[in-house]
This record gives structure tokens, sequence and C-alpha cells, in this order.
């Protein structure tokens, strides 16, 4: 747990672009907690650097590859739910006199683990291409060997994000405790059982914010620069 009142920027010594047709090409890993930001930040980082912001596109692609719905792969995505689980779910709405013999879809028994996979490949292959700022999947922990990739991780006091998150999105003080319980522990379960990591470890990340007690727009800057300060350096 980082302590209650942090602000902590610590970067290795690690290039942030490498060069392709002359220009910098950036990429950068966001973790964010619930209320913290990372769906505002993310976007406008990716703006500010010319690259492309890389988060639905991702299970956009894992369903390409697997050969399954953009919903599927959607439902799938950053979640780590057992098998009977899902024929359970996908049984819900069927009688008991149905379910005899019920034979469930192919995307209920294809294993989460090839959903995971796919992710990491569509992750690598995108960042590849064109650079860009990839939001959650264990982003940091996927590209923690790439050469040039920045990580980050947005995060502050819970009390800090339930206001924030009411604040975006418009949302009750109940609705948004419940929300940060539950996708918290949906994130942190998924890297957990993955890749055996905590996300809220700092050692996966070069860069440290609290997005709660900085405002959004200077945790914006500060990341544009650190990626833009790393490439005057290095040039």
């Amino acid at each position: 747990m980082w302590p209650r009142d942090w602000t902590h920027t610590r970067l290795r010594s690690v290039n942030v672009f490498f060069e392709m047709g002359g220009g910098a090409m950036y990429v950068v890993t966001l973790s964010a907690a619930y209320g913290a930001g990372g769906g505002v930040v993310g976007p406008a980082v990716a703006e500010r650097l010319g690259v492309p912001f890389i988060d639905r596109a991702i299970p956009a692609q894992v369903a390409t590859d697997l050969g399954v719905s953009y919903e599927d792969a959607l439902a799938r995505d950053e979640q780590c739910k057992g098998w009977l689980q899902r024929v359970l779910t996908a049984a819900a709405p069927m009688s008991s006199d149905f379910m005899i013999g019920y034979a469930p879809p192919r995307t209920v028994l294809l294993p989460d683990s090839e959903f995971v996979a796919c992710t990491e490949t569509a992750i690598r292959k995108a960042v590849g291409e064109k650079g860009g700022v990839i939001l959650g999947r264990a982003g940091a922990i996927v590209l923690r060997d790439h050469p040039t990739a920045l990580h980050v991780r947005l995060d502050g006091d819970p009390e800090r994000r339930v206001r924030q998150a009411m604040s975006m999105g418009s949302i009750s003080e109940d609705e948004a405790r419940e929300a940060l319980s539950r996708n918290d522990s949906a994130r942190t379960t998924y890297v957990r059982h993955y890749y055996r990591a905590d996300p809220t470890d700092p050692s996966h990340y070069d860069l440290l914010l609290d997005s709660t007690r900085l405002s959004l727009d200077t945790c914006i800057d500060l990341i544009t620069a650190t990626a833009k300060a790393a490439d005057h350096s290095n040039g």
C-alpha cells in the first residue's frame, strides 16, 4: 500500500521511444485504479504524443484472432472466471428441463488462458506497428522487457477516488463505492492469477502519480513531459 499522501515519480534509465521513419514512436503502458482517471488521461496522453490510444482495439483483435464475437471478447477482457461459472451463466436463462443435454457455446468453453494469450499478442502487435498508450491489461508486465516502454501507474486514496468517480461519471456515492470494490478486486485478481504479481506494486512502474491529489490535466502534462524529456536526453 502506498503512503497516504504520495506523489512519486521514479524513472529508470530507459528509452521511451525508438526511431522509425525519423520520428519518435512512443510506447506508454497506463495502469489505473478505479476512479483514478485512466480513461481520461490515456487518450489525452496518446493525442499529445501522436500515437494511438489502445483500449477497445484489443478485444476487437482478440475476437478476430479467436473467431468469436466482439461482445464475447469484451466480456472476457481482464476477467478471471472458471469454465463452470461461465457455463452456469450462459445457461441461467434456461429452465431446468431444457438444461438436460445442454451444449454450451464454443466461446464459453474456451479457457481464459487463450484470451489472455491473444490479448498479449494483440498488445505487442499494436505497439510494434505504431507505438501507443495502452490502458490496463497488465501492460507494464506484458511489456516489461520492451526496450522503449514507459510504465505509468495512477492511483490514490480510495475515498478520494470515490469522489472523483462520482464527479467524472455523474453517479451516486453508493454506485461509486460498489464499482470501486468490484473493479479493483477484478483487476487485482486478473493480474495475480495470470502473472503472479500485484498491480499496485511500485516496482512495475517508472512513473507513479496520485491522480486524486494532482489534477488529471497535471497528470497528462507530467506523463507527456516525461516521455518527451527522455526523447531529448537520449537524442
